[in-house]
């Protein structure tokens, strides 16, 4: 009776608890479900530029599944490759292969290698095999790491300072700070700014110190200015702060904070480009347009791989500012509900 007594009163909290049953039962639902669609996506196919070859080496890529773009001059598809629209660029001069790579993925590199040493092949060229390679960005012995290390860099800042600032402001809920703040005539909008700071100070440490380990000891590849991977990584902790702390207005115990992980934090993994987006359907990718992580990891991905400077991350950088901004205000608004001013 006892055993059964206690087996009833864990099954009714259970069904009391909604957002208990949601993590078991949809969550992993919701994941399996991203993962089906990211990895049963679509093919991704290598974007080739050709200056200066012959139709039939086109033909040939074409059938060899690559889309296929011809350019007049050489300088108008380095053009291209340097906006993103091209993978690598083969340019036949004095009837020897060049290829050059865009450079700042590697597995697409070696597929375009692969794919575009199938072709010269093909066209029954004794030299094909040994095409001149150079890269736009990165260098040969770019790693898988090198490629996803500044994602990484970005989705571990937004992970733990998202756990850290929604476990902390709940606290500070139910050991009653909160409850005395609110009863002083500080304003909503003071409270916000003050956790804000108090916590960034720290976020701030927390993002130098990985983005420093990561590129001083770790060796991760960095071509950008170091200032710029700083100032993404303090707007992602940011924006992890400001959302951490809204959600944690609407929990009531720690484990209600962790029951957010699988429909805030699992998704921005998916969307961040720790998985190639284009294989995704295009329903699918828009997506990323509502998730912090997907700019950080971009604009992080430029600056390192690409060294581009702030005028070509701008977007990026104010969309976080945004998100943060936003975030914020709906802190204040949610702090009504503990007292009105």
């Amino acid at each position: 009776m006892r055993i059964r007594a206690l087996a009833f009163r864990i099954m009714r909290q259970f069904i009391r608890d909604k957002r208990t049953l949601a993590l078991i039962f949809l969550a992993p639902l919701l994941i399996l479900t991203l993962m089906y669609f990211v990895f049963a996506g679509n093919t991704v196919k290598p974007d080739i530029g050709l200056v200066g070859t012959p139709p039939q080496l086109q033909q040939r890529l074409e059938q060899l599944d690559a889309n296929v773009a011809s350019y007049a001059t050489a300088d108008v598809a380095e053009q291209a490759l340097r906006e993103g629209k091209l993978d690598a660029v083969l340019s036949l001069a004095g009837g020897k292969p060049s290829i050059r790579f865009e450079g700042s993925d590697p597995s697409m590199n070696r597929a375009s290698l692969l794919l575009l040493q199938k072709a010269l092949q093909g066209q029954g060229d004794a030299q094909a095999a040994q095409p001149t390679v150079s890269y736009l960005h990165g260098e040969e012995d770019l790693s898988t790491f090198d490629n996803i290390g500044p994602v990484l860099i970005g989705f571990f800042s937004f992970f733990f300072v998202f756990m850290l600032a929604g476990v902390a402001f709940l606290r500070e809920r139910t050991t009653g700070t909160m409850e005395r703040l609110l009863a002083t005539p500080i304003r909503r909008a003071e409270i916000v700014a003050g956790y804000l700071l108090g916590f960034g100070v720290f976020t701030l440490l927390q993002a130098a110190l990985i983005a420093a380990y990561a590129i001083g000891v770790l060796g991760l590849y960095m071509e950008g200015a170091i200032w710029l991977v700083l100032l993404l990584n303090l707007l992602l902790t940011l924006t992890a702060l400001t959302l951490g702390t809204l959600l944690s207005s609407y929990a009531s115990t720690e484990f209600q904070i962790i029951q957010f992980i699988p429909i805030v934090i699992v998704p921005q993994v998916f969307f961040s480009g720790l998985f190639n987006l284009e294989a995704m359907s295009v329903w699918l990718q828009k997506l990323s347009y509502i998730m912090p992580l997907y700019y950080g990891a971009d604009a992080m991905r430029g600056v390192m791989l690409r060294g581009e400077g702030f005028a070509d991350i701008q977007l990026d950088v104010y969309v976080l500012l945004a998100f943060s901004v936003a975030f914020a205000l709906l802190n204040v608004i949610a702090l009504k509900k503990q007292r009105a001013i």
